[in-house]
């Protein structure tokens, strides 16, 4: 995604041109509020620009937004002063990651969908190894690193909301044999009956769901009117910021979570399944 602005300028930029327009504001308008000239109030908008935290505060303060919210477009506008796990591993993460890491420190409630692969936040170590290995990238042991300090950093929250949907694939896929398989169904098992702000549920073979090709999808929602929407793929990540895109993708989000079985069954699920996994294995 080189040439392409940066997802933080892209998610500051869209609330910006939002709260600008329910205020009933020109972009003259908030060029005057700047002293500035509206090609720049333009370009910050779209996210070609970042914005100066003094600025963006003399914005926010005119369209009537609350402290909170403008805490956190602060920050995601302008990082640098706060030191997160991901500074320590920059040699492993692409700008875009360093992104979503920064973002994900700072959301309120996440949401998370994969049909055909544990997610990152969810991974056992021998898992994320298996994972790593198979992509055949450099620093494969520093990328575990990396995701074992990011599953610290967001698990270790006092106030943690992750909702978490897994497709039946994923779960019986040999990613790195049996019995890593089934140390990782195990760890699932306990994420469903300890109570750590973790709602992880199963998408059965059999589930009622619209056929929704989604793969690994990601919402982070920062307030109520604020969000993104992260899409993995192999060669990187597509985000979508616009408010009328992330509605879709959580109301998709919402049909699959609606047709996946309750916390309990999913746990009494993957207990059978991590129980039959080496044997299994060994029978074949």
């Amino acid at each position: 995604m080189n040439g392409t602005p940066a997802v933080r300028h892209r998610l500051v930029g869209a609330a910006l041109r939002r709260y600008r327009e329910h205020r009933g504001f020109r972009l003259e308008d908030a060029a005057t509020v700047l002293e500035c000239d509206r090609s720049k109030i333009s370009r910050i908008e779209t996210g070609q620009r970042g914005v100066r935290n003094r600025d963006l505060r003399d914005l926010l303060n005119e369209y009537g937004i609350g402290e909170h919210e403008q805490a956190i477009l602060v920050v995601l506008a302008n990082p640098k002063r706060v030191r997160g796990w991901w500074a320590d591993y920059e040699d492993v993460l692409t700008a875009d990651q360093r992104d979503l890491a920064i973002m994900e420190s700072l959301a309120a409630r996440t949401f998370a969908y994969h049909s055909q692969q544990i997610p990152a936040l969810l991974q056992t170590e021998e898992y994320a190894r298996a994972v790593t290995s198979a992509s055949r990238l450099p620093l494969g042991q520093r990328a575990v690193e990396a995701m074992l300090a990011r599953q610290q950093s967001i698990l270790g929250k006092n106030e943690l909301e992750l909702t978490v949907i897994i497709g039946e694939s994923a779960l019986r896929q040999q990613v790195g044999g049996a019995d890593v398989m089934q140390v990782q169904l195990t760890h699932l098992a306990d994420v469903c009956e300890n109570n750590t702000g973790v709602n992880l549920q199963v998408q059965p073979f059999a589930s009622t769901a619209p056929a929704l090709d989604l793969g690994g999808l990601t919402i982070l929602t920062f307030a109520p009117d604020l969000g993104i929407v992260h899409l993995s793929g192999i060669s990187g990540a597509i985000y979508l910021a616009d408010p009328y895109e992330v509605a879709c993708y959580k109301a998709a989000f919402t049909q699959i979570r609606n047709a996946s079985i309750s916390v309990p069954d999913s746990a009494a699920m993957l207990r059978r399944l991590a129980a039959g996994a080496t044997g299994s294995d060994r029978a074949a």
